[in-house]
């Protein structure tokens, strides 16, 4: 039976700690408070409208264009005590979605990332307000005990097909009874991160970079999380500022480090004060030359990224890995929320999890990776899924890969292929895979093919044994 119902007001009333959740772990610091003031709503237009009250002058707009000084100062002038926002986009599908099953929630609640945070999806009343769940969906989500949580985004919710379970961006985020069945192969922690840490939190595995892990909370959480074992839950991990130093002071008396990547979880759900902190103390250690970001944020919930957040990223001159999986994702409010931070001069890339039903197909990821393109978004890597307990069903063949990689090298620029890679079982670290593009060897010259699969021959003489 539908269980749905529209009309439920603004988000899930239980607490945490209701029995009836399923799977949350603790959410911590890092969801701060709700914010004391609330901006105004906006006028809308056919297929997006976009909310916005007063700027700075010289603010970045959504689409990147700034107002001029004399419009802002003539805005401030007439109100000087209104709060400013940043002006937000909400797409047409995305507003039909909040007024059948929030309808009472404004624009101002929806475009605060901290309200959709507050109101994601995480329960089996949750899922089943707003999904037609098949028998098996359901009898996942009962089952699914202190296994990785439930957790979807209203915002991204409103992406995902409410009837159809084979919807790609459903399969990523609704768990199934695969989850359950365990191959031989799978590994609580498949990479062997633990192994590596050096402190708690930190993961040395590299001559001259670092896995800085700095959170267990994710916006939502995919059926296919490298850190399952991880996120949504505190288990071993103690993610506050004791930890945060003693990383940090490892860093600083490990001269080899240049790179950082901060993860989690995921490190943009945290507060601007806090990650702007983290960010200025590794800045401060004068051989940490590049620093990263990993994150989902943008593709889930691009409402975090407000002008505000832009600038610290900019200040500390932070590049940002943003997770996409699917076509689907690359919407009106991803495009500008890309925008504001490739404006803000901030370097983007995107990796993809190779997944059965979701991105199999040399169709779908050459979709993907172009409007990733046209979103300033560079195709970085495309992984083999990783050995997590529970995962099968969504690994496909080494073979897919290949056969993606081969449809987009040389049928579409560049820019948008991916380096396609396995990280190695056990802490190997990433191993690139390629379509085989050498043919052979033919006296002084080696063949090789083009995309196309025609044979061309390049001289490569022998070098002569030295006498």
């Amino acid at each position: 039976m539908n269980a749905r119902r529209s009309g439920a007001g603004t988000s899930e009333k239980r607490s945490a700690s209701t029995p009836h959740e399923v799977g949350l772990g603790t959410v911590g610091p890092e969801v701060p408070d709700p914010p004391t003031g609330r901006p105004s709503g906006g006028r809308s237009s056919t297929k997006s409208s976009r909310i916005a009250v007063g700027r700075p002058s010289g603010e970045l707009t959504g689409a990147g264009r700034t107002r001029s000084s004399k419009t802002a100062s003539s805005r401030a002038a007439a109100k000087p005590s209104e709060p400013e926002a940043p002006a937000f986009v909400i797409s047409e599908r995305t507003r039909a979605f909040r007024a059948r099953f929030y309808p009472d929630v404004t624009d101002a609640d929806w475009n605060d990332w901290k309200w959709q945070l507050r109101s994601r999806i995480r329960s089996l009343e949750g899922l089943e307000r707003v999904f037609t769940l098949t028998a098996e969906e359901r009898a996942t989500v009962l089952e699914l005990g202190d296994r990785l949580p439930v957790g979807i985004t209203p915002y991204y919710a409103s992406l995902i097909d409410t009837e159809d379970p084979r919807d790609p961006l459903r399969i990523t985020m609704v768990p199934t009874l695969g989850e359950f069945h365990t191959d031989p192969s799978e590994a609580d922690d498949p990479l062997g991160e633990d192994h590596h840490m050096a402190v708690p939190g930190l993961v040395h595995r590299y001559p001259d970079r670092v896995l800085f892990l700095v959170t267990s909370f994710c916006a939502t959480y995919c059926r296919y999380c490298t850190r399952a074992r991880l996120v949504g839950k505190t288990g071993e991990y103690h993610f506050n500022t004791a930890q945060y130093e003693e990383a940090l002071a490892y860093i600083a008396r490990t001269p080899e480090i240049r790179d950082v990547l901060i993860s989690g979880g995921d490190p943009m759900t945290m507060s601007d004060d806090r990650l702007d902190w983290l960010l200025g103390r590794l800045r401060a250690i004068p051989h940490v030359e590049f620093v990263r970001v990993g994150s989902k944020v943008p593709a889930v919930l691009p409402q975090r990224i407000t002008p505000e957040f832009a600038a610290i990223l900019r200040k500390h001159e932070a590049w940002v890995s943003v997770h996409f999986m699917h076509p689907n994702e690359v919407t009106d409010e991803v495009r500008q929320a890309t925008a504001r931070l490739a404006d803000a001069g901030i370097p983007l890339g995107s990796q993809t999890v190779l997944t059965t039903g979701v991105n199999d197909s040399v169709e779908v990821m050459k979709s993907l990776v172009h409007k990733l393109l046209r979103a300033r978004v560079r195709p970085y890597y495309l992984y083999q899924g990783d050995l997590i307990p529970g995962s099968k069903h969504l690994r496909t063949p080494i073979s897919k890969g290949l056969e993606i990689i081969e449809g987009l090298r040389g049928h579409t620029t560049g820019y948008a292929v991916p380096t396609y890679v396995i990280d190695a079982p056990g802490g190997g670290g990433k191993i690139p895979l390629m379509p085989n593009y050498v043919v052979g060897r033919e006296g002084d010259e080696i063949v090789i093919r083009n995309f196309a699969g025609e044979t061309y021959r390049y001289p490569d003489p022998i070098s002569s044994p030295v006498r």
